[in-house]
């Protein structure tokens, strides 16, 4: 997957519009159309400010695991616990919000 495709992957998980991903990466307009419509590679810089507002890291945005799989693995672990396991893990989550 190519860079691009893969801003779009995350953006659409989002769905967010080429607009509002300009306004949460603090980028302009015009720099993310370029990007899309020219089909050009960003800059290192812009890239680390799109990953920014995704709330995501380079290595993230690279890196081969979708946030998808970790979502279906922590499901799994979770159907995997003892139901007290369960109800304290769910108690901490409750607490971290």
């Amino acid at each position: 997957m190519d860079v691009i495709d893969r801003i779009n992957e995350l953006r659409n998980e989002r769905g967010w519009s080429i607009n509002y991903l300009a306004m949460e990466a603090m980028l302009t307009q015009s720099t993310l159309n370029n990007i899309f419509n020219r089909h050009s590679e960003p800059k290192i810089s812009t890239l680390r400010s799109i990953c920014d507002a995704f709330g995501i890291t380079l290595a993230e945005f690279f890196s081969e695991e979708r946030e998808a799989d970790k979502d279906a693995e922590l499901i799994r672990r979770i159907r995997a616990l003892p139901q007290d396991q369960k109800s304290g893990l769910l108690a901490l989550l409750r607490a971290m919000k």
